[in-house]
């Protein structure tokens, strides 16, 4: 979830973002994400899409709408210990989230967010997990039995990557259009529940999350 404006204000003592009072929405790159999850499902209805995000308890509404849009479960990393996260933090703090919830065959992000535009968080959130990773992937060509073949967006054109599974995958926009909620996928949505947890759930020690572990200053 992120901020819906270019108003964007700032605490001068801690340098994060104040988001009080700000309208949020879910972060588009990662809507091309989910929807590049969801056209697996639409070939293999046995898939299960599992989302995933870090926030305040109001990020749920973002959730909610992933699930409207047709994920099957969603779940929110949220804690006083994970405020302030630059994306090293924020990237280890996910990948305990995403051991948590289990296996799986890949693991789609948006390229960047709206609001940080680092594009840092999917690498490195490859890296805490020891996965290969594809970013600005434009277009998935193949599904392979332990590899995926796609074409990765650059400046003046793109290269076709063969990355073995399970691996990460970040989305531009240019992959697909998301899909629309559904008045069926709403009712659902809301009557889902979405699991809230924080740094002892997921077993990661204070100091390795949050403004304690974030070596950017801004």
């Amino acid at each position: 979830q992120v901020p819906d404006t270019n108003e964007i204000k700032i605490d001068p003592l801690t340098g994060t973002l104040i988001r009080d009072g700000v309208p949020s929405i879910l972060n588009p790159d990662d809507a091309n994400a989910l929807e590049a999850a969801l056209r697996i499902k639409d070939e293999h209805p046995d898939t299960e899409v599992d989302v995933l995000s870090m926030g305040p308890e109001q990020a749920c509404y973002a959730l909610r709408e992933c699930l409207a849009m047709g994920a099957d479960n969603a779940y929110l990393l949220s804690s006083r210990a994970f405020g302030g996260a630059d994306t090293c933090s924020t990237s280890t703090t996910l990948a305990y989230g995403v051991r948590k919830i289990g296996d799986f065959d890949f693991i789609f992000t948006g390229r960047q967010a709206i609001d940080g535009d680092t594009a840092q968080v999917g690498p490195q959130l490859a890296q805490r997990l020891g996965l290969p990773i594809a970013t600005y992937v434009q277009n998935i060509r193949e599904i392979r039995e332990k590899t995926v073949i796609v074409e990765r967006q650059l400046e003046d054109g793109y290269e076709i990557l063969e990355v073995n599974r399970p691996c990460v995958l970040t989305a531009v926009k240019e992959l697909n259009e998301p899909r629309y909620m559904t008045v069926i996928g709403i009712e659902n949505a809301y009557r889902k529940e979405i699991p809230v947890w924080n740094e002892i759930d997921i077993g990661i020690d204070p100091q390795d999350c949050g403004l304690n572990a974030s070596p950017t200053k801004v």
